[in-house]
């Protein structure tokens, strides 16, 4: 799918696309990595499409969305899914469990960190949810990293506008 494409798609359903596609990311679904649908939704901003702030609200909320759904899926499931992977990888165990005991200790500051870093940030809710971390702290750490994350993203585009357009081409 080109940008031609989105932007025919952001057209036709408006804001509710910036939404469903940046939630499809945040759960880590086949979709369109942040790199592309973000800066987009920056430009589409630029144009005078849709607000800033309001494009901004809804990559937050949609990241949140979509952490929240892998939190409670690590917090539900967690445990018997990594039952079910070691049996199948039993070298990544200690690896593994090395991570999630880190998760222990950090905390707030390693789901914040997490939440800035390519693949980690849309995994690490699952890890979260497993180690039972307080839902209020998780929340707090993932707004302020996802919010941090889609401010790079989204104000590349409206910044850098038609320059980013080259460049995604």
């Amino acid at each position: 799918m080109n940008i031609q494409t989105l932007t025919q798609y952001f057209f036709q359903y408006g804001c509710f696309f910036i939404y469903l596609i940046v939630l499809l990311e945040y759960m880590n679904l086949p979709g369109f990595p942040a790199g592309v649908i973000m800066p987009l939704a920056g430009i589409w901003a630029a144009k005078g499409e849709v607000s800033f702030p309001m494009v901004m609200l809804l990559s937050v909320a949609a990241g949140l969305t979509g952490s929240w759904l892998l939190y409670f899926l690590g917090r539900l499931g967690g445990p018997r899914f990594l039952r079910f992977y070691f049996r199948k990888f039993p070298k990544h165990q200690s690896v593994i469990e090395e991570k999630v005991e880190m998760l222990r200790q950090k905390g707030c500051i390693g789901v914040f960190v997490s939440k800035l870093l390519p693949m980690v940030r849309t995994l690490i809710s699952i890890p979260a949810g497993m180690v039972q971390m307080d839902f209020v702290k998780y929340t707090v750490s993932s707004v302020f990293g996802i919010f941090l994350w889609n401010l790079v993203f989204v104000g590349a585009g409206y910044y850098f506008g038609e320059a980013a357009i080259k460049i995604l081409a």
